[in-house]
């Protein structure tokens, strides 16, 4: 007997597929998994390379140097100096558009904007110890070049005494560049 076995397996047909076995097979539902991974890995690349490439580089950097306090008798405020040293370390040149400064005591946390740099000697004639312990203003407007560092003072008011604020918790200044992330500079060793 010479007969030809054919196989009773019938060919798919779109058409007429049985419900029991619309979505019970992977084979018919899911691409396959290499070229899947493939294209997965490739994406995760490219998101990596883009995110690194147009990462947030600094514009500044800097730190406080000193800082001196002084309160008359008749003041329950207190007017601090702050020296301050700020580089431009990016691209491009650092525009000041505002300058604040936070006090962080063992109860309290205080902010006050610096002082413009036209009434810097006025402040002077009220607090004369001040003068001593201040340099040139560290101001709003001011420009500084790529690559350059400015040294300053920014005189900012906090209603503290002045023994209050020499046994602060921490302090920190804020510089807001226009169109940049704001630097913040702190006090060594607090």
């Amino acid at each position: 007997m010479s007969a030809t076995h054919k196989s009773h397996r019938r060919e798919f047909d779109a058409g007429h597929v049985p419900i029991s076995e619309e979505f019970d097979s992977p084979r018919r539902t899911l691409p396959a998994v290499a070229p899947l991974a493939v294209a997965l890995v490739v994406v995760v690349v490219f998101i990596v390379g883009v995110a690194y490439i147009f990462r947030a580089k600094p514009v500044a950097q800097g730190q406080i140097d000193s800082v001196f306090a002084s309160q008359r008798k008749d003041q329950p405020n207190s007017m601090v100096a702050i020296q301050v040293s700020l580089k431009a370390v990016g691209d491009k040149p650092l525009y000041i558009k505002s300058i604040s400064a936070d006090l962080t005591t063992q109860d309290s946390t205080y902010t006050d904007d610096a002082a413009a740099a036209s009434d810097y000697q006025r402040y002077f004639q009220a607090y004369p110890d001040l003068q001593d312990h201040a340099m040139k203003p560290l101001q709003v407007e001011m420009k500084i070049p790529p690559g350059t560092e400015e040294h300053g003072t920014v005189l900012v008011s906090f209603p503290a005494d002045k023994a209050l604020i020499d046994a602060r918790k921490g302090l920190t200044v804020t510089v807001q560049p226009y169109d940049q992330k704001p630097v913040v500079l702190k006090e060594a060793g607090k």
